[in-house]
C-alpha cells in the first residue's frame, strides 16, 4: 500500500511544469500576437465578439481568454494559433487553486475558467477563424472588391447568433429592409436571406460614440463601439426566419433613433 501510495503522489513532485510559468508564456504570446495585429483594443473589440475591457484583462493576465479569443487573435494577427493553443490548453489543465493572481481573494471569489467547448462549437469557430483569415489577406492584397470575393457566407441561423456580419460574410447578399434618418445619421435594418440573420447598421461621423442593437420581441443583440474611429458600425446578427417584426437601433451622443413604423420603407432595387 506504501508503495502505491508513493506512485499515486509522484506527478506532484519536483518534476511537475510549474503552473504560473506556463501561464506567463501564454499572457507574452498574446501580447505579442496583438502586436503583430497593429490594432488598439477597441479595434479588436470591434472585429471579434469580445469587448475592449475584455481584452484588457487577457493581455495583462488579469483573466483567462477562452479557445475562440485565441483562435481569433491569431487569425488578426496571420500567424499560426498553435503555439498560443498549446499554452492555452497547457495552463487549461492547471489545478484552478494554482493559478496565478493578485492578492489573496477568498476563493469563493477567484473566476471559474470556461470549460472546453463541444465539437460543434469548435468547428465553427474554425469556420469562422478562417473566414476572418480569408478577409484579412484579400484587404492587404489591395485587390478591387477582394473583400466581397475572399469567402462566401459560412453560417445560417442559429450558428450565425451573435457573429458580425463582415466576419461570417453575411453581408454579401445583405438587403435594407426598412431605415430612419437624421441630418447626422441613418439607422438601417438590414437582412441576408441566404444566412438567416438580421442586423443594425448606422452611418455617423467617426467620431461619435454609438451603441447599436437589433431586436426581435425580446431577442435583443448589441455592440457599443467608442468614439476614437476604431468602432464598427453594425450590431451583431440575430438568427431570423424574416425580417418582419425585426427593429434596428443606433444611441448616438445620447440620441436613440430605430427603425419601425415611422421608418421610411427601404428603396426598391
Amino acid at each position: 500500500m506504501k508503495a502505491g501510495a508513493a506512485r499515486t503522489a509522484a506527478p506532484c513532485g519536483p518534476s511537475a511544469a510549474p503552473p504560473a510559468q506556463t501561464d506567463e508564456a501564454l499572457v507574452t504570446t498574446l501580447r505579442d500576437l496583438k502586436e503583430r495585429t497593429g490594432l488598439s483594443l477597441a479595434a479588436l473589440a470591434a472585429r471579434t465578439p469580445y469587448s475592449k475591457s475584455a481584452w484588457h484583462r487577457y493581455l495583462t493576465g488579469a483573466g483567462r481568454p477562452p479557445r475562440s479569443a485565441v483562435e481569433a487573435l491569431a487569425a488578426l494577427a496571420g500567424a499560426d494559433p498553435e503555439p498560443a493553443l498549446t499554452l492555452w490548453e497547457a495552463a487549461d489543465r492547471q489545478p484552478a487553486d494554482t493559478l496565478p493572481h493578485d492578492g489573496p481573494p477568498p476563493r469563493t471569489a477567484r473566476p471559474r475558467w470556461p470549460r472546453r467547448l463541444p465539437l460543434s462549437a469548435v468547428a465553427l469557430i474554425v469556420t469562422v477563424t478562417a473566414v476572418a483569415v480569408a478577409l484579412l489577406a484579400s484587404d492587404r492584397s489591395g485587390a478591387p472588391g477582394g473583400r466581397l470575393a475572399a469567402a462566401s457566407p459560412r453560417c445560417r441561423g442559429d450558428a450565425c447568433q451573435g457573429q458580425l456580419p463582415d466576419v461570417s460574410a453575411c453581408d454579401r447578399d445583405a438587403q435594407t429592409k426598412s431605415k430612419v434618418r437624421d441630418t447626422s445619421y441613418a439607422v438601417r435594418l438590414e437582412y441576408s436571406a441566404t444566412c438567416g440573420t438580421a442586423w443594425a447598421e448606422v452611418d455617423v461621423d467617426a467620431s461619435d460614440a454609438r451603441v447599436i442593437s437589433v431586436r426581435k420581441g425580446r431577442d435583443v443583440l448589441s455592440a457599443a463601439y467608442p468614439g476614437d474611429g476604431s468602432g464598427g458600425s453594425a450590431s451583431p446578427m440575430l438568427a431570423v426566419t424574416s425580417p418582419d417584426d425585426v427593429e434596428a437601433c443606433a444611441k448616438v451622443d445620447g440620441k436613440l433613433a430605430c427603425t419601425g413604423l415611422d421608418a421610411e420603407p427601404a428603396e426598391e432595387h
